[in-house]
């Protein structure tokens, strides 16, 4: 479910009204977590955090025209999703989320490569969300990009 809407405070507004709050509060957490220098963006219908131009002028190799994706935030059909490209690149960073997760949540985790998908908006772990957010500077994230997809 892309959205066509071109910020993050419109997007948040079209959303259903159960959706609201859980993805307003995911959108603080994560701007009050993460390091300087990533840039919110409308990115692939979602919200989204991503190195600009300026730190990184390759962009993504899959499209450089756009800036490097990190991290992004989407109210999906049947469930909020939470993509953080740092975890699909970083074992170590992965394993952290999957040891920290049971402290934080009842619910099993349901995790793809990249996204963590949350059915109920009470499941989601703010305070974990916003610790993985800070786990990776931009400068980080452009190092681990280009040694893992820039070969």
């Amino acid at each position: 479910m892309q959205s066509t809407a071109p910020t993050p405070e419109l997007y948040l507004a079209e959303l259903p009204e159960a959706r609201q709050q859980i993805m307003n509060d995911l959108r603080e957490v994560i701007l009050k977590n993460i390091p300087a220098g990533f840039e919110e963006i409308m990115g692939y219908g979602m919200i989204s955090y991503v190195v600009p131009h300026t730190l990184y002028p390759s962009g993504y190799h899959c499209d450089p025209k756009q800036p490097l994706p990190f991290m992004s935030i989407a109210s999906q059909k049947n469930h909020i999703a939470v993509y953080h490209m740092g975890m699909y690149a970083d074992e170590d960073l992965l394993n952290w989320f999957q040891e920290e997760y049971p402290k934080h949540s009842k619910t099993k985790l349901d995790m793809g490569k990249s996204c963590i998908r949350f059915k109920k908006p009470e499941h989601v772990p703010l305070a974990l969300i916003g610790e993985l957010a800070s786990k990776m500077t931009p400068q980080e994230w452009i190092d681990l990009y280009t040694r893992t997809f820039r070969r």
